[in-house]
């Protein structure tokens, strides 16, 4: 029990500063404040864990023809939807929220690979899975 909740904080902390980082290197993304920054990457962990693998079912002919890229399309709807959840966290734009989905997944697959203890194994969608 105290492993899994060890891993939900930690990749709650590493969604947090992949977002945190991105907000400096993308004008278009914006937060108002540390509690909107640490809601909109709970909201957004959900959101991957719940809506992507639906999202992906749903476009599954879409993202075969397309071959997988698609999925990034999808990483930006995911982000513009919490963007809009959330209050204090602002997307500026498709392009922006279709980048930083880009820089998220890889800047969060690097600080993965630092934590002792867990080797992250990057699945097809981008995503990294600690084993």
């Amino acid at each position: 029990m105290h492993g899994q909740l060890y891993e939900f904080f930690v990749h709650w902390g590493i969604m947090s500063l992949s977002l945190w980082v991105a907000s400096y290197l993308f004008n278009g993304l914006k937060f108002a404040s540390g509690s909107s920054l640490l809601v909109a990457a709970l909201l957004l962990g959900f959101a991957n864990a719940i809506l992507r693998p639906i999202m992906i079912l749903l476009t599954l002919p879409l993202t075969l023809v397309s071959f997988g890229l698609f999925l990034l399309v999808i990483n930006a709807l995911i982000i513009q939807l919490v963007a809009a959840l959330v209050k204090g966290f602002q997307v500026s734009g498709f392009w922006t929220a279709f980048f930083a989905s880009i820089f998220i997944a890889m800047f969060g697959f690097f600080i993965e690979l630092l934590i002792p203890g867990s080797s992250p194994v990057v699945i097809p969608t981008g995503h990294t899975i600690s084993i």
